[in-house]
């Protein structure tokens, strides 16, 4: 999944990531226009996964 995929269905996924990682923020999963590395950084650090899991862990949603 590439960083167009994540935004055109980011509603959707951050629903979804909500439900299987509780500890999840709003905060957290907010996506902001031209900074998607910043996204996928904060969810490795508060997951403690790499960049590649984050997202496996995307695609597989």
């Amino acid at each position: 999944m590439n960083v167009t995929e994540i935004k055109g269905n980011w509603n959707e996924l951050k629903g979804k990531l909500k439900q299987k990682y509780a500890s999840l923020t709003d905060d957290d999963l907010l996506l902001v226009e031209g900074k998607q590395d910043e996204l996928i950084g904060r969810l490795q650090e508060k997951l403690g996964k790499t960049k590649d899991e984050i997202y496996d862990i995307i695609s597989d949603l």
